[in-house]
């Protein structure tokens, strides 16, 4: 991207949320109809304190309540799926970098599958944690310069990142001519973000900025010169959303009818593609 766009501008009202998970506090989630995308107001100062919080599971490895073992059960095996989907490509050197590694389980299964892996994680207790994995993570991306990766992966971090034009300019710069780009992200399109609304957890404000639909991710690429090539369900994502929404909406976990919601999110969406979460596999034009 040229210049710095100002997501900001002719926003339109959408909903209110509130923060769950540490503050109490509300939120606007507004429109930007220009890229078809929703965009969380205001962004709080101090947003690196909203994840400090026990239930903000990507930076632990906790297996306590139900939600921490559902958690990491489903974890284990989409691990070996996004590990099958980097394999399915024809890379050179085999260099991946993943961005938002949490604590470190998805580059110690690449690691032992004979990748060369990096990694960018913020938070130094989720560091820590994979450091004792055998897995070294950098803090932010400008500790990579003069590097091209042939895989760099986002999975689901891009809704976090504050300068978000700037950021995909960044990743663009690290990727290989031939690379490809995973970006997996909820979407606020699917039948479940429709059915719970503002108790939806994967609006998770204020830690999600940036709300995003298949055409914003294909229009906010395009302007780096990159095409969507593939996207691809992450199914499991409609029950976990739908299990922590239910408690959030009712103030009790609910997992039969969690379940239900979940399993008819997936079905409605076998027609219109429209799945909690996507993963979208991104290359250079």
């Amino acid at each position: 991207m040229n210049k710095k766009i100002d997501f900001y501008k002719d926003l339109n009202p959408f909903l209110e949320c509130k923060d769950f998970t540490v503050s109490g506090e509300v939120y606007q989630v507004k429109k930007n109809n220009e890229f078809d995308m929703l965009v969380t107001v205001p962004i709080p100062k101090n947003l690196g304190n909203y994840y400090k919080s026990e239930d903000y599971i990507s930076h632990t490895d906790s297996k306590k309540s139900l939600l921490d073992k559902v958690y990491q059960a489903v974890k284990n095996i989409t691990l070996k799926r996004k590990l099958n989907l980097i394999n399915s490509f024809n890379t050179e050197s085999k260099n991946i970098l993943d961005v938002g590694a949490g604590t470190g389980d998805f580059l110690k299964v690449c690691k032992n599958n004979f990748w060369n892996v990096s990694g960018i994680e913020p938070s130094l207790d989720a560091r820590n944690i994979a450091k004792k994995k055998d897995v070294f993570l950098h803090e932010n991306l400008s500790e990579f310069k003069n590097i091209k990766f042939d895989v760099i992966t986002l999975w689901h971090v891009l809704e976090h990142v504050e300068n978000l034009s700037e950021y995909i300019s960044t990743l663009n710069s690290l990727l290989a001519k031939k690379g490809k780009l995973i970006i997996a992200v909820p979407n606020f399109k699917s039948y479940d973000a429709n059915f719970y609304k503002q108790y939806w957890a994967a609006f998770d404000v204020p830690r999600h900025l940036w709300h995003f639909s298949q055409s914003s991710i294909s229009k906010l690429f395009s302007l780096e010169n990159m095409i969507v090539e593939k996207t691809l369900p992450m199914k499991f994502d409609a029950y976990y959303v739908s299990l922590l929404s239910d408690k959030y909406m009712s103030g009790k976990m609910k997992p039969f009818k969690s379940f239900y919601k979940g399993f008819a999110s997936n079905f409605k969406a076998r027609k219109c593609k429209e799945y909690s979460s996507l993963i979208y596999v991104i290359k250079k034009k």
